[in-house]
């Protein structure tokens, strides 16, 4: 009786971790370049008793999570400050008060104190992982391999002068995750060299990679494993009932 309650329990705490993500990935559908989510991997492990095995086993989560590293569609913006990665890699970015990470989010722009950032407010970094600073521009370009280049809004027009290059890493065989804050470095916390591999295209935008009809599907199939598992519990609160019906003595 016992163990079909901790089967349906135990069901229950995975079922919990995999809306979880799949919520997740709903929620950044529109996020440009979001990896979708991937849950845990698995094991399995006996509870003992009395230093011997029984027949409970529990599944248990190994590791931290992946994601999925299918490109996404691109979308063309006719942004100049909009730039895409059209093929494996990464750029640079500083989170606020986080350690240097990688994203693929191409949504760039000018901050306040006038630094590149893109979309979620983190600091776009160049080949050197420094804050990218730029004056007050009139036209950007940015060539296939990372080269910025800006007219500047009080120097002459059409003339433009190179800023750098936007740090870029393809880390094709990195073990890369994504920690406590969303952001993607390698298992240990830090990140690969920067190497201007990946190639990018100005006035576009990568889109994120989640297919939403496969995962309401999958959110859908979860809820209704969910239910099946608290009817689990509550046929075998039934069924000790009865038991102990059956064994309660008879009043006279």
């Amino acid at each position: 009786m016992d163990r079909m309650i901790h089967t349906a329990l135990n069901s229950l705490h995975n079922l919990h971790d995999i809306r979880q993500t799949t919520a997740q990935n709903l929620s950044s559908v529109d996020i440009p370049g979001f990896r979708r989510d991937l849950p845990n991997d698995g094991g399995a492990a006996f509870v003992e008793a009395m230093d011997a095995a029984s027949a409970r086993v529990m599944n248990l989560e190994t590791g931290k999570a992946g994601f999925s590293n299918k490109q996404g569609a691109l979308r063309q913006t006719g942004i100049q400050t909009d730039v895409a990665i059209v093929s494996e890699g990464y750029f640079f970015v500083k989170p606020d008060n986080g350690a240097i990470a990688l994203a693929r989010r191409g949504d760039f722009n000018l901050s306040a104190e006038g630094f590149l950032q893109n979309g979620a407010g983190d600091l776009v970094l160049d080949d050197g992982l420094q804050p990218i600073e730029l004056p007050a521009f009139t036209e950007f370009q940015i060539s296939n391999v990372g080269e910025m280049s800006i007219s500047q809004f009080d120097g002459p027009e059409g003339q433009f002068q190179s800023y750098g290059f936007l740090g870029l890493t393809s880390a094709t065989s990195e073990a890369l995750t994504k920690g406590d804050d969303g952001q993607i470095r390698r298992f240990d916390g830090t990140v690969p060299d920067p190497e201007q591999g990946p190639l990018l295209a100005q006035g576009m935008l990568e889109q994120s990679n989640v297919d939403p009809v496969a995962e309401l599907v999958q959110s859908i199939e979860a809820q209704r494993q969910f239910e099946i598992g608290v009817k689990f519990i509550k046929m075998a609160e039934d069924i000790d009932r009865g038991g102990a019906e059956l064994m309660r003595l008879p009043q006279n």
